[in-house]
């Protein structure tokens, strides 16, 4: 059996607030302000949680502060337990009515401006206490925070695997083909993944899932991705479509959320329905706010 720490040894959140907040702001004075204490206030508090600790976390000079090596694992460790306790008190403020109260929700850019805007006004009529906090983001940067619990629950484009994370599906996503108005393409009828072949195919840049997923229903190999250009966002995607620059695949969702929507592009459906990806939601693995998360998915499923 472990030794118990002496009370007078372990940190008060407050001076993990302080510590977090001199990261983030760089300067005693910019973290003090940030925290809502004097300077005076805050040197005392990191000096405390220093003398408790038994090690210097900060080195103070003319540039300002700097962590020690010490100092970069404790601030680490700080953001986690002051995570783990705002999520404590959510869960608790929550456990007798769910999602009637602040709930950390992520999206990624391919879904969250098509869903979000359906989405929100269902949930405030369901809801009515709730507090969404959003954040648009890319998939691999959600899963990240939802480890670091800084946020609850993430939509996310299915299949997608990650150690320690669980998820729900919500509704499968069609793939319909964008080409310019007057591509040979868009009068067929009969669209199947061999057309896209011998097409130049866009994509949107590395890091965004919706690309493997299309890359995989398109069945291209890889020694054909050289011909790829890369985008930033479905929008540019459109536009550089409607500017004759190749084809690629829309979602069903971007193209019924608006995507297309004047440009001089064609939307076609495969002569097959081609479901491309699952929109799903995730969270950590034993959060307190499964049941909010699943909860919120089955409300989104109402939507499809």
């Amino acid at each position: 059996m472990s030794e118990r720490i002496p009370a007078s040894s372990m940190p008060t959140l407050r001076q993990l607030q302080f510590l977090t907040a001199l990261r983030a702001e760089g300067s005693f004075v910019a973290a003090a302000e940030a925290v809502g204490v004097t300077q005076p206030t805050l040197s005392a508090g990191i000096k405390d949680l220093e003398t408790a600790l038994g090690v210097v976390l900060v080195e103070r000079g003319r540039s300002g502060a700097v962590l020690t090596p010490a100092g970069a694992e404790a601030v680490d460790r700080a953001a986690r337990a002051l995570s783990e306790v705002e999520e404590l008190v959510r869960a608790v403020q929550g456990a007798g009515e769910p999602l009637s109260s602040v709930f950390k929700l992520g999206a990624i850019p391919t879904i969250a401006p098509f869903l979000l805007p359906k989405a929100l006004p269902l949930l405030k009529r369901k809801f009515p206490k709730l507090r969404l906090q959003l954040r648009e983001d890319l998939t691999s940067r959600l899963i990240e925070q939802l480890r670091m619990r800084t946020l609850d629950a993430a939509i996310i484009a299915l299949p997608y695997e990650a150690s320690g994370i669980a998820t729900a599906p919500i509704a499968d996503d069609e793939f319909f083909v964008l080409t310019p108005d007057d591509h040979p393409l868009a009068k067929r009828n009969d669209l199947a993944p061999e057309h896209l072949q011998s097409e130049d195919l866009l994509l949107l840049e590395d890091g965004h899932c919706l690309r493997d997923h299309a890359l995989s229903a398109c069945r291209v190999a890889p020694s054909r991705r050289s011909a790829e250009v890369g985008a930033t966002s479905l929008h540019t995607l459109v536009q550089m479509v409607a500017g004759g620059m190749g084809v690629t695949l829309l979602p069903k969702l971007a193209a019924e959320g608006g995507a297309a929507a004047g440009a001089h592009v064609a939307v076609r459906p495969f002569a097959r329905p081609i479901v491309g990806r699952s929109i799903g939601i995730a969270w950590r693995d034993g959060s307190p706010r499964e049941e909010e998360a699943r909860l919120l998915a089955d409300v989104l499923r109402e939507l499809f």
